[in-house]
């Protein structure tokens, strides 16, 4: 029986969305005859830790769906151990990237990715804590009835599920390695108050995070879609295609993802960095690997801590880093471009070494792009003022530091990349254990 591991990392009290996710996962077996592993990693705080098991435990029992929700002291041990049998020279780093002292979204996906491995689970299919479904007719939109029907599958055979077929024909027995939906709401980054502050200075401040070697109309055309997702219409029937998707189309916070994509590739470790999860959606969108883009989009919505006096410098701080990041991954995702079906090998699996030289060849790069980009972020914060000024005086006390770690961020992938593998194999030869499992009733 096809294994899935149905996921959702969280670091805050997210009841509702866990009673959601095992509706989704009841539906999963019902419709499609899959064993689905509900995987929930929280690094809640005890009180918030609290609120999620009692949802968890109240979650009614279903045949066929397994729940298992790991503390961060219970993920600790677990990754300690897979670090240690992956035979790395330096376990204790990898647990840190693993596992880092502070927000870190690609190593909290990284996590989802090796406990996905260590349950027997072909597919991973992602989930946010601060996203709904849709309704229509008083029952839910799952994104996990488009993700099961194509991933993993041949694209020729997926073409039989899909509302319409884009597929080259030379590319039938290729595999399907990504299913994506996007979002509709807010705003994915929340930025949103700058522009109605001032619409040119967050044209400025966007602009920073478009590639620079870029014309300056393809640059501001960027702007216009960035962080925006799908509009609103509301979902009224499926739609979905199959083919060569554009990177806009993909979205992290609405993706299944094959075994033989997370599997060789991790995300980027940054810690307090927006946006660093999605190195591994470009590799496969590069390569033209085929995928299936769907419209059961999930409804995106803020949680109130990113906009409180104690939550709004560290949210933005966030984007800042997301920022200086890009002058490292651009050199990567402009190679991947580069490469396209270079990134495969001869059975259309990603390669891993030319990544990881691209990864490498960034690390060094000239620091004047984020000097710049930090000069301008100054001055448009001030521009602001406000709270805005005060991040300003955040961002400048802090500017050598920002410049060395979004460095250090790029040489941290690289050691994570060559380690990946053992670290695969050495969570499928942990396994998380019947011990995880979380009995409901």
């Amino acid at each position: 029986m096809q294994k899935v591991c149905l996921a959702l990392p969280t670091m805050r009290p997210c009841p509702g969305t866990i009673v959601d996710l095992a509706e989704e996962a009841a539906y999963a077996v019902a419709n499609f005859g899959v064993e689905v592993h509900l995987l929930v990693l929280d690094t809640t705080d005890a009180a918030g830790v609290a609120k999620n098991a009692a949802a968890v435990a109240s979650l009614p029992l279903t045949p066929g769906v397994f729940v298992h929700h790991l503390d961060e002291a219970q993920q600790r041990e677990f990754f300690r151990r897979v670090a240690e049998r992956s035979g790395a020279a330096d376990p204790e780093l990898l647990l840190d990237m693993m596992l880092p002292p502070a927000v870190a979204y690609g190593s909290c996906v990284n996590r989802i990715f090796l406990g996905a491995a260590a349950l027997g689970c072909t597919s991973a299919h992602l989930r946010n804590d601060d996203a709904d479904f849709q309704v229509l007719d008083g029952r839910k939109i799952f994104p996990i009835h488009h993700e099961l029907l194509s991933i993993g599958r041949p694209a020729g055979e997926a073409a039989a599920g899909v509302t319409r077929s884009e597929l080259d024909p030379a590319d039938a027995d290729m595999p399907v390695l990504l299913v994506s939906g996007s979002f509709m709401g807010e705003l994915n980054v929340d930025i949103g108050e700058i522009r109605e502050l001032d619409p040119a200075v967050y044209r400025d401040v966007v602009r920073l995070w478009t590639p620079p070697v870029w014309p300056d109309e393809d640059r501001d055309a960027m702007v216009d879609v960035s962080f925006k997702g799908t509009g609103t219409e509301p979902f009224t029937a499926d739609e979905s295609v199959l083919g060569a998707p554009d990177i806009w189309n993909v979205f992290m916070c609405n993706v299944a993802l094959d075994h033989r994509a997370y599997e060789v590739l991790p995300l980027l470790p940054s810690i307090k960095t927006l946006g660093c999860d999605y190195a591994l959606l470009h590799a496969l969108v590069h390569a033209r690997m085929p995928a299936v883009i769907h419209n059961r989009h999930i409804v995106n919505y803020y949680t109130p801590e990113r906009r409180t006096g104690a939550g709004f410098i560290p949210y933005q701080m966030g984007f800042v880093k997301l920022l200086l990041s890009m002058l490292y991954l651009y050199p990567v995702y402009g190679g991947m471009i580069d490469l396209g079906r270079g990134l495969l090998d001869e059975r259309n699996g990603l390669k891993v070494e030319p990544i990881l030289d691209l990864v490498r060849g960034s690390i060094d790069w000239d620091r004047a792009g984020n000097e710049h980009c930090l000069d301008v972020l100054d001055r448009s914060y001030r521009k602001l003022g406000g709270k805005y000024a005060e991040l300003a005086d955040v961002v400048a006390g802090q500017r050598e530091q920002l410049l060395d770690e979004a460095q250090e961020d790029a040489r941290r992938w690289a050691v994570l990349i060559e380690a990946w593998a053992p670290l695969v194999a050495a969570s499928r030869a942990e396994g998380l254990g019947a011990a995880s499992e979380v009995p409901a009733r």
